[in-house]
């Protein structure tokens, strides 16, 4: 499936969707409660359905109310072989990984094709070294785990994936000796790690922070039931900021902060120094753009989210954009460094690709094109963006958007852009 893209001019008001970060760490730390725990204001998408899907089968039992869940944890990790779906999420499968090392049996974990390719090894190897058993497909989903996992001292590498290590995090307090984690390389996405210590908190578990994003302990603890509300998605928000940038006219962005920090609120302060005026007034965020943007170099270790959203504005930059130091942005749903180079190069962009990010200089002349989003949300909803400034476009895969933001098409159409399915 496709979707045709023509130029448009958005006014209004979108509301971002929830967390996504913060609703998978939420779902699975109420299924390890004993006891009963309401998450407000949850993200349904492709992805944490998923979550919930698998905390379903390891034993939670969790039920709707609007846009909030109720959550009763896991009595008793059951011991019988067990084998659950992670569909496309990352997230997901790690995470549930280290669950799945607290029970006695086996416990399969697949997903789809795209999952299948991901990165799993430097999380097994950890298991490994807690007394769990493991197998991959050459360190790659589908994976089998047997428990169960007592606890100890590991090393683990963290330039992949954060994620590796806030799995670990949220088993660690349920195994009978904790964990103490060492980080043997720089930790990419800190941000995120720090997300998953929030999240801990607030259901009354505590991380001793021995160096930070080096070395931590998490004792023997009970997760106790509590109430928690997901923020709005910055990672979400950076992409309609990026939309209210190119092709705006007074559009807004209505979102809801809470007390849960997230590393992309850093869009704010990159699209200043783009030379972007924006203002945040009763949580809802406008902005003026300038008719060309100033450019500039970016650090995206902390944001990889960033990188979709930031490269699309290199078509209004009349100044050189560095996007570096995001190398594990290409162990995501697909290699998005190599796809965006490829694919905006394809809009009249004079783009360089680094190992670890782009440069994209100003381009001289822009024309539609067909964009192959390769089935990542996050891409389709940038190629869509980028559409909407140049005009004459085509992006594929726009059921891709599931996993994140279910509504992007027609909350965009609503506000005035011209998306339609082909």
């Amino acid at each position: 499936m496709k979707c045709k893209v023509d130029q448009s001019r958005l006014a209004g008001t979108i509301t971002c969707p929830s967390n996504k970060s913060y609703t998978h760490r939420a779902i699975f730390l109420a299924s390890l409660v004993n006891g009963k725990s309401l998450v407000k204001n949850v993200l349904r998408s492709r992805d944490t359905n998923a979550t919930i899907e698998i905390c379903k089968s390891l034993g939670a039992e969790i039920t709707e109310a609007g846009t909030n869940l109720k959550v009763k944890g896991i009595s008793k990790f059951e011991g019988e072989e067990l084998t659950v779906d992670a569909s496309n999420s990352g997230t997901t499968i790690r995470i549930a990984a280290a669950i799945s090392s607290l029970r006695d049996g086996k416990t399969i974990l697949t997903g789809d094709e795209s999952l299948r390719k991901r990165p799993m090894k430097p999380l097994l190897d950890a298991l490994e070294l807690l007394g769990a058993k493991c197998s991959s497909n050459d360190g790659k989903p589908p994976l089998e785990i047997t428990g169960k996992i007592k606890g100890g001292e590991i090393s683990i590498p963290g330039n992949v994936s954060s994620q590796f290590i806030s799995a670990l995090f949220i088993a660690a307090p349920l195994t009978e000796n904790g964990i103490t984690i060492n980080i043997s390389s720089e930790l990419v996405s800190k941000p995120y790690l720090d997300a998953t210590i929030s999240t801990m908190k607030k259901f009354d578990v505590d991380v001793d922070v021995k160096t930070p994003y080096k070395k931590y302990y998490i004792a023997p603890q009970e997760y106790k039931h509590g109430t928690i509300t997901i923020p709005s998605d910055f990672s979400s928000v950076a992409l309609l900021l990026s939309a209210a940038v190119l092709v705006g006219e007074k559009l807004k962005v209505k979102i809801s902060i809470g007390d849960l920090a997230q590393g992309d609120e850093a869009i704010l302060d990159i699209l200043g120094k783009m030379g972007v005026n924006v203002s945040l007034n009763n949580n809802t965020i406008a902005v003026e753009s300038p008719e060309k943007l100033l450019g500039g170099k970016f650090d995206l270790s902390n944001t990889p989210d960033l990188l979709p959203p930031l490269a699309i504005l290199g078509i209004k930059c009349g100044f050189p954009l560095d996007l570096h130091n995001v190398k594990h942005a290409r162990f995501k749903e697909t290699d998005r460094i190599a796809i965006l180079v490829r694919e905006l190069t394809k809009l009249g962009l004079e783009i360089t690709e680094k190992e670890d990010g782009m440069i994209i200089n100003p381009p001289k002349e822009l024309h539609g094109a067909e964009l192959n989003s390769e089935d990542d949300h996050r891409l389709f909803m940038a190629f869509c963006i980028a559409g909407m400034y140049v005009g004459g476009c085509t992006v594929t895969d726009p059921e891709s958007v599931d996993v994140s933001y279910p509504s992007f098409v027609s909350d965009m159409n609503r506000v005035g852009a011209k998306i339609a399915t082909i």
